[in-house]
């Protein structure tokens, strides 16, 4: 087992190594830049090593600084969290040229999957369902349209480089192609240095379905069953749960085989996730791309299946087998997340600032994976979600239950927060049925911007009001509010919160 293992990431992600670590006795070593010297993950690490200056390039995508605070603390292991380096096959390389032990997959799993093209090929190969598409990259107007025509409209042309949403533009006609494909390639090229495309089928009732696998270097290959991610704002999920209350029985066994099918055929090692597009009106899927890292998302599959994702990250990376089987794995109960950002609920523009006061939730069966505290600030240079919250439940309605309950005790002030845009998701009909795609929050919230519709809570609603009022009224950006005063209000009402 590893002496020392260094989280090469920040925030929540790195706090949740950092206590993995200290349950298997690891000491821990937290990396940060000039934004993130007073954070959190800082001061929970047992040591702590300055990266850079506060610009992702210049610390959390700094290789040869992350490789030299591996050297000076003697860590014998990296953990990369998501996002910044965790799918980035030099990093993997370097270390292993170092003997450092990345904690992921190998950088031929992460080079065989980083490029969507190239593993649309992969897995259509291996004989796994893919999007129909182009067969390869498309460069000029002319090619567009004509395979825009024969694929059928709409269509979506995808950056193979992309993620988060970049990269992506529909058209819903031959008219419509050239421009979508300039702003594909254009944001291809600005985002990831790559301004390689290609199109496929836009599938136009999509559901996000996603299949958590492990396998290890001993050949061992399980899933951990599925979460749905349809709630996304820009193409970004902000809600997560498990399992799919769509997904019928027999759809859901035949994604977790095919997955498992789809991680062999790459020989894969560590934590994955296979993504799919299913299709609500003809029960169809396909797969859209693989994660070749730890997920956000992944606390509502320990919640569901009572196994520690990252613990066992540690263990795989350190030669060990899996410590379960296939038949170990049960899905018992439900579990949601909801992404907590730092952001306007309407506009989903970023709000960073000084957080003045930080309430989480608590009582049974909530999970808060979170760096927030007061007086800490949220930088604006990098992404701005702050905590997650997770709920579980012994069935589906229980858990939103919780999930509501948890809400309503969850309070940051000082900052704009998502919470209100959540509390509305959770009691929309729409996503109680279980209907709801991946347009859900483009085609109920952004067309209606009154989301307060579906919150009874008057005290909450009060102070949302008033809080907008003045911010209008004042016009100081710098000290946005978003949550709620429940004493002031009280007693300004004569209400009990």
């Amino acid at each position: 087992m590893f002496n020392k293992i260094l989280i090469a990431n920040r925030g929540e992600i790195a706090i949740r190594v950092i206590r993995a670590c200290r349950e298997l006795g690891i000491r821990s070593v937290a990396v940060f830049s000039d934004a993130d010297r007073n954070s959190l993950h800082v001061a929970l690490a047992d040591e702590a090593v300055h990266i850079g200056p506060t610009p992702s390039k210049d610390s959390y995508l700094n290789i040869p600084n992350i490789i030299n605070a591996c050297k000076i603390t003697q860590a014998d292991a990296v953990h990369p969290g998501y996002g910044f380096l965790s799918e980035n096959e030099d990093f993997a390389r370097a270390l292993k040229n170092e003997n450092i032990v990345f904690i992921g997959p190998t950088p031929e799993n992460i080079e065989a999957m980083g490029d969507k093209l190239s593993a649309r090929k992969l897995m259509d190969k291996a004989g796994i369902p893919i999007v129909p598409g182009s067969p390869g990259s498309v460069k000029t107007e002319e090619d567009a349209v004509t395979i825009s025509s024969k694929i059928g409209y709409p269509v979506i042309i995808k950056a193979s480089s992309g993620g988060g949403g970049k990269g992506m533009r529909i058209a819903h006609k031959a008219e419509e192609v050239p421009s979508a494909l300039r702003a594909a390639m254009s944001e291809g090229l600005n985002y990831f240095k790559d301004e390689t495309v290609y199109i496929e089928r836009y599938i136009t009732s999509p559901k996000h379905i996603e299949v958590q696998v492990f396998g290890d270097t001993h050949g061992n290959v399980v899933h951990l069953f599925e979460r749905e991610c349809s709630i996304q704002r820009r193409h970004q999920k902000i809600i997560e749960e498990s399992p799919s209350v769509s997904v019928p029985e027999k759809v859901r066994e035949k994604m977790g085989e095919i997955a498992v099918k789809a991680a062999k055929a790459i020989k894969y090692v560590g934590a994955g996730t296979f993504e799919f597009i299913f299709d609500n009106n003809t029960k169809e899927f396909f797969f859209m791309e693989m994660n070749t890292r730890l997920q956000v998302e992944h606390p509502v599959t320990e919640m569901v299946t009572g196994i520690d994702l990252v613990r066992e990250q540690i263990f795989v990376a350190a030669g060990k087998q899996l410590s379960f089987k296939q038949s170990d794995v049960k899905q018992n109960g439900h579990a949601i997340e909801c992404r907590i950002c730092a952001e306007d609920p309407v506009t989903f523009m970023p709000s960073p600032g000084r957080i003045h006061k930080c309430r989480n939730p608590q009582g049974p069966f909530i999970r808060v994976d979170g760096a927030a505290y007061p007086g800490c600030t949220v930088p604006m240079d990098y992404d701005p979600m702050i905590a997650k919250v997770i709920a579980w439940g012994p069935n589906r309605q229980q858990a939103i239950e919780r999930m509501r309950r948890a809400l309503m005790e969850t309070n940051m002030t000082g900052i704009k927060t998502n919470i209100l845009l959540h509390r509305s998701i959770l009691q929309h009909p729409t996503f109680l049925d279980g209907h709801y795609t991946t347009q859900f929050v483009e085609k109920e919230i952004t067309v209606n911007p009154d989301i307060f519709k579906f919150v009874s809570d008057e005290v909450f609603l009060i102070t949302a009001a008033i809080t907008a009022y003045n911010d209008r009224k004042s016009k100081d950006t710098s000290r946005l509010k978003v949550t709620t005063r429940w004493r002031d209000l009280a007693r300004l009402k004569g209400l009990r919160s």
